[in-house]
């Protein structure tokens, strides 16, 4: 029946699943495969190629489809990697818009015969690519540069982040080639920073040729002021002073600025930025832990269209600032993990007060809030919306049972969960079933999952009812059974799971796991002492999707399971077996052997000393 079906409805249908799902589908029949193909094209998806010789055939079918984004990975002086990237130019070279080299170790020759061949180019991420910068003559010829600038005139975004050579005269030869450039990441490079930014900026000559300075920085916003959208400048150790400089600039209307662990700033200086540039719409103040509550006011009167808001290690922010947060009626993500003085009672406030409409919120990170307690959170999940995917609740240590079953009435469409290490969840906040009686346990079983024979009332819904979720965590969540686990972990389209530190889960819990979830593609089981050979010949059977497994520290597990492993999960990616004392090094090299895409973690103790090798 689907045989008959036009290419453009069965493309269209498939548009529809999720990209493992796609893949899938593709081996159906060769009628599913050209659509599926279709379906890839369409979607905004990344490929990534690693630099040897077995990806030649996979660059060309790539470039008959007409791929437009790739990822080069192991770039390095070898002839293989000088294959890949003269294959890359040839057959995706035309119609490439997208291309990351990060952390490849090519030649300036090799990189300019690369971009010379993608003259469609509209990203171009050059992060740890540090052989590049590392002599100081890139596009140093005039012709060279004249040739790239011709290349790169459509290129509207470059990342340059982690370069320790980078300085100025590199910089500015660069960017001189992107004269389109919008968006702009120079996240952890070194920048330097004169005594006087207001007498030193102004003149735009004597760029270092061993330093990236401010000044430089400055020089180059102020030319692109019409048209620089977003910058990175995260880790760079931005000082006060030279954030005011940069709002100062005249002309210039940033929507995205990322400030992450930018230490030395102060809340007078980014309050004065947020007045001098109020078209902000994404703001990454992570980790600037000088920060305090009269920042976030000033970020919530003056940026009135923010969407994007990260906050997360902002050690002196509390609840005061949070009610703040009412003012951004169009937030969509909200990140203030480690923020260890807010307790939330202000920010269920902020959010229930628009006016009656639910907050648009998408993410909501709140992970190691130390002082997030059940009645705040029962009074947040209700006013948080139908839109929210994202709720990460990792560390909430005070969190109980109670908490999990107030997300699963109210946030029936989230995504991703993730609640590791919330210790006092037990089976039967999962199942949705009434706190039992405190009355002694009738043997282990029953003691280690708190259920008694009589099982108790249903009091709400039970983690059943987040059939969208495709991530969920449990780490340490150390109470938690088989009793629950084998009937809720029972998700078709879960796709990353974690249930490392979970003491009591056995053979027989990981079988029924298998089973409800089947679409798993990471799987994280570290420190599961119970979990045997026999236990994974039983589950494995239905992880064919999987490619990052964690089985670390995993006691009973032996070389068994590595065949298993390697019969079932031809997908596999990496896999980690360190400190698993049944599986030794040779037999890692036998499964790598028979698997040679997988990257394998495995430790041993060499005179002592806990040894962990990569291979």
């Amino acid at each position: 029946m689907a045989e008959s079906l036009p290419l453009e409805m069965l493309t269209y249908i498939l548009s529809f699943l999720p990209l493992s799902d796609q893949k899938e589908a593709s081996l159906v029949s060769r009628a599913w495969y050209s659509a599926a193909q279709n379906a890839l094209q369409e979607a905004n998806v990344r490929y990534n190629i690693p630099a040897s010789s077995a990806s030649l055939p996979a660059i060309k079918s790539l470039g008959l489809r007409g791929i437009s984004s790739v990822s080069l990975t192991n770039l390095d002086g070898s002839p293989a990697s000088l294959q890949v990237l003269q294959s890359v130019a040839y057959h995706l070279g035309p119609h490439l818009q997208s291309l990351c080299l990060s952390g490849g170790s090519l030649t300036e020759a090799s990189f300019v015969a690369l971009i010379l061949g993608c003259p469609a180019l509209h990203s171009l991420d050059l992060s740890g690519c540090n052989s590049l910068f590392s002599s100081g003559t890139l596009l140093a010829q005039p012709e060279t540069a004249q040739r790239v600038r011709e290349a790169l005139r459509g290129l509207r975004e470059l990342s340059l982040a982690g370069l320790r050579d980078l300085a100025d005269i590199s910089f500015n030869r660069l960017s001189s080639c992107a004269p389109s450039l919008e968006r702009l990441s120079l996240a952890y490079c070194h920048l330097t920073f004169e005594l006087s930014l207001a007498r030193s900026s102004s003149s735009p000559h004597g760029s270092s040729r061993s330093v990236l300075s401010f000044r430089n920085l400055l020089q180059f916003v102020k030319e692109r002021a019409g048209r620089l959208l977003a910058l990175d400048l995260s880790g760079t150790g931005l000082l006060p002073e030279a954030l005011q400089a940069l709002g100062q600039v005249a002309g210039l209307q940033l929507q995205e600025l990322s400030l992450h662990n930018c230490r030395d700033l102060s809340t007078e200086a980014v309050a004065a930025f947020c007045r001098q540039q109020p078209c902000l719409t994404s703001l990454d103040l992570s980790g600037c832990s000088e920060l305090a509550d009269e920042a976030l006011l000033a970020v919530s009167r003056n940026l009135r269209h923010l969407q994007h808001l990260s906050l997360g290690k902002l050690q002196r922010l509390t609840d005061a600032g949070c009610v703040a947060l009412g003012g951004l009626q169009e937030l969509r993500s909200l990140d203030m993990a480690e923020c260890c003085l807010v307790n939330g009672r202000e920010l269920v406030q902020a959010l229930g007060s628009r006016c009656g409409a639910p907050p648009p919120l998408a993410s909501l990170r709140l992970a190691y809030c130390s002082s997030l307690k059940d009645a705040s959170v029962f009074s947040l999940i209700p006013v948080l919306g139908p839109s929210l995917r994202v709720l990460d609740l990792s560390s909430c240590v005070a969190l109980t049972n109670r908490s999990v079953q107030a997300i699963c009435t109210h946030l029936t469409h989230l995504s991703v969960l993730r609640l590791a290490w919330c210790k006092e969840l037990q089976d039967w906040g999962l199942l949705g079933l009434e706190e039992p009686n405190e009355e002694p346990a009738q043997g282990p079983q029953h003691q280690a999952s708190g259920l008694k024979e009589s099982s108790p009332k249903p009091q709400g819904p039970s983690l059943l009812m987040l059939q969208a979720l495709q991530e969920l965590d449990l780490t340490a969540c150390s109470k938690l059974t088989d009793a629950s686990l084998a009937k809720v972990l029972q998700f078709p389209q879960l796709r990353q799971l974690s249930l490392s530190l979970l003491p009591a889960l056995t053979d027989k819990g990981l079988a029924a796991v298998a089973r409800g979830c089947p679409s798993l593609e990471h799987l994280a089981l570290s420190h599961c002492n119970l979990l045997s050979d026999e236990g994974w010949a039983q589950a494995v059977g239905s992880w064919r999707r999987l490619q990052h497994l964690n089985l670390s520290s995993c006691s009973q597990l032996t070389e068994q399971t590595l065949d298993t492993i390697g019969q079932a999960c031809k997908q596999l990616r990496v896999l980690d077996v360190a400190m698993c004392p049944g599986i030794n090094m040779a037999a890692v090299r036998r499964f790598q052997a028979q698997l040679p895409q997988v990257t394998c973690v495995q430790s041993r103790f060499v005179g002592g000393a806990d040894l962990t090798l990569t291979l």
